[in-house]
């Protein structure tokens, strides 16, 4: 971006200053009487952030952060996203980043699609609403807005940390040791603390509050509040301070990763005021680490103390601290009071003053995380019954197939299983799970190679990975038909296409073998084409991996503008007259997979010596005209169908096992 370019964007009263020489930000300002007053910073996230998305390409956006780390706007420069080009358009990415208004850098920004009040920007987290089918690329821009903001808020606003959700110290779980309140105030683990009247007066010393407080000023020596904190979901503190059931019913309120404390006071002044509506954040007591804030809200849980008699009758909360919040264990919790007194009669002036604690828990209570930034692992936690089932899926496939001979032993019963699969392939892996692997995956890679980036990115896409994982180890064993034959949820849109065709008693197309071979070299040819545009044009790669129709029917369910509709439902006809059309003939995924497929291990589909010398009953029936006629199998052709292994094992179907069988039978002679 350009000073001019910049000044369109904002435009008067505000006024962008010189680019900063030392870190890639413009300074706004904006004019307050005779002074420039600093109003924030404009910057470009991919100077910061340089996080790759699914074509390889990071998306670079503008983002404009006001000197309190508040985002006056998110503008997106450029993106090579596939989904928000020419798919679901980029309509509902503009109004993903809009959401970003007025956010601060000290709140936690969680994406989800739960019904809550979106306008409510208040407190320590945020929601705001993802985008259906991008998933994975909207948590790309995420990490890659808040990542670049709290960069500039560090070198240019003083902050001096983050919350990072998957690098925080983790609770030991299975330490529980059993403490006396006497030792767990000992210990720290029970923190004690007593603000005296002298102390509240002192603290308003200087200020229009100075002594309002006709009590503190008589008894100055006497309690204020005497309050007592501990961080009860850790189980040493729980189990220690909390009698069984009470234990029991805290567990049960609280997810993983949740916190909880409780908060013991006694005194003439309270951490909630009496106004404090049960279930909300306290009103009066303010919990932060590092500076950032953090929301505790009540759990409105009625719990009772194991020793009630060690402390005097008073009062006590547990407030709870979700997960997303970014709590670490290891860091201490800073914890305020504040004290507010009221000066005048009628309309009186409110002054207030905070009182601070500090809380700490000792080392052997938690563990700290080693590495580096790890911020996919939410997307890997959020999905992990998605995984559990696609990884069940591969298990299953893959022991089928090493048990090929016993599942091709039964004709009928082999059709029912692999009609079940497909099945499963095509709502579950696509439409539902979004697993469809594409050509996009493999150039994305290569962008990034030859660009110097990470793959990162492609950890935010975990069923694609186990996806990716499955199909790795099958061309390794078996060659490319593992997945486009049994993996690929368009393949099997198109085997359900061609079943269609002949129940409707369409006419079949089955190719001259010469013409055949010719077509096939086609898919070869666009992978190609798609491959160097890479280096060649870039800007045309996303273009020409349309040919796949795999983001409008799969990913985006036919809701796409009508060309491409057109197109998938002109393959689909295509596959229902003939068999899997573009899968044999277009698809460039399926050409790189050939190409890797090369490299297979076994050649594991079983032959006779008369297959194709002279019999010919396999290659006539296999409809993807993947064996020659000397009856050898062209497995970088071959999609693993297993109708040939059906074929070979039936005495019915089988030529030679059908002559082997008249053989046998006994003829019986008798006299004339």
């Amino acid at each position: 971006m350009t000073h001019a370019q910049l000044e369109q964007k904002f435009p008067a009263p505000l006024m962008i200053g010189q680019k900063d020489t030392t870190v890639p930000v413009w300074p706004v300002f904006k004019q307050n009487a005779t002074a420039n007053e600093l109003v924030g910073y404009l910057f470009e996230s991919i100077d910061f952030a340089s996080v790759p998305g699914f074509s390889g390409t990071p998306v670079n956006l503008l983002v404009a952060l006001d000197a309190r780390g508040v985002f006056m706007d998110v503008q997106v420069i450029s993106h090579h996203e596939p989904v928000f080009l020419e798919g679901l358009g980029e309509g509902p990415l503009h109004k993903f980043v809009n959401q970003y208004r007025g956010i601060s850098l000290k709140q936690n920004v969680a994406i989800d699609t739960a019904p809550r009040d979106r306008a409510d920007k208040s407190g320590g987290n945020v929601h705001i609403d993802g985008v259906a089918k991008a998933t994975a690329s909207v948590r790309i821009i995420n990490q890659s807005l808040l990542s670049a903001a709290l960069k500039v808020a560090r070198k240019k606003l003083g902050y001096a940390g983050t919350r990072d959700p998957d690098q925080i110290a983790r609770i030991r779980e299975e330490l529980a040791e059993s403490l006396d309140i006497r030792a767990l105030t000992a210990n720290g683990l029970f923190k004690r603390v007593v603000f005296s009247n002298g102390d509240v007066e002192n603290g308003f010393a200087g200020t229009a509050g100075a002594g309002l407080d006709a009590e503190a000023l008589a008894r100055p020596d006497d309690a204020f509040i005497e309050l007592q904190v501990g961080l009860v979901s850790v189980p040493s503190i729980g189990r220690s301070l909390l009698d069984d059931a009470s234990w029991q019913r805290l567990k049960g309120r609280l997810e993983e990763g949740d916190h909880a404390v409780l908060v013991w006071w006694n005194g003439r002044y309270g951490p909630v005021s009496g106004s404090f509506v049960a279930g909300t954040v306290p009103d009066r007591l303010i919990l932060s680490q590092e500076g950032l804030p953090i929301e505790m809200r009540d759990l409105n849980l009625d719990l009772k103390l194991r020793d009630a008699d060690a402390l005097p009758p008073a009062s006590m909360k547990v407030f709870r601290i979700i997960s997303q919040a970014g709590l670490d264990p290891a860091q201490a919790l800073d914890l305020s009071l504040r004290v507010t007194r009221l000066k005048g009669m009628i309309y009186p002036e409110r002054i207030g003053q905070d009182f601070a604690m500090r809380y700490r828990l000792p080392e052997r209570f938690y563990i700290v995380p080693a590495g580096d930034n790890k911020s996919w692992l939410p997307v890997w936690k959020q999905r992990w019954w998605e995984l559990a089932i696609v990884l069940a899926g591969l298990i299953v496939l893959f022991l089928a197939l090493a048990r090929q001979k016993s599942l091709a032993q039964d004709g009928r019963r082999f059709g029912w299983f692999r009609t079940a699969y497909l099945g499963f392939t095509l709502f579950f892996l696509g439409w539902f799970a979004q697993g469809q692997l594409s050509i996009v995956n493999i150039t994305g890679v290569i962008q990034a190679i030859k660009d110097g980036r990470g793959l990162d990115f492609m950890l935010y896409d975990p069923v694609s990975i186990v996806l990716w994982c499955g199909v790795l180890v099958s061309l390794l064993i078996w060659g490319r038909g593992t997945f486009c034959g049994w993996l690929c949820p368009f393949g099997a849109l198109q085997e359900f296409a061609a079943r269609l065709g002949k129940w409707l008693k369409l006419p079949q197309i089955r190719v001259r073998a010469a013409l055949d071979a010719r077509l096939k070299l086609l898919k070869y040819l666009v992978l190609a084409v798609i491959l160097g545009s890479v280096f060649v044009a870039p800007s045309l790669t996303d273009k020409l991996a349309e040919v796949e129709p795999f983001k409008t029917v799969i990913t985006l369910n036919f809701v796409r503008s009508w060309p491409f509709v057109l197109y998938a439902a002109g393959l689909l006809l295509a596959s229902a007259v003939c068999y899997k059309f573009f899968c044999r003939y277009l698809c460039p995924f399926g050409a790189g997979l050939a190409v890797l497929g090369r490299f297979r291990l076994l050649a594991w589909l079983p032959r006779r010596a008369q297959c194709g010398q002279p019999c010919q009953t396999c290659r006539y029936r296999c409809d993807y005209e993947a064996i020659r006629p000397d009856g050898t199998i062209r497995y970088d052709e071959c999609f693993q169908c297993m109708d040939c292994v059906v074929i070979y094992q039936s005495d019915e179907k089988c030529a030679p096992l059908i002559l082997e069988k008249k053989r046998r039978v006994p003829i019986s002679i008798r006299a004339a």
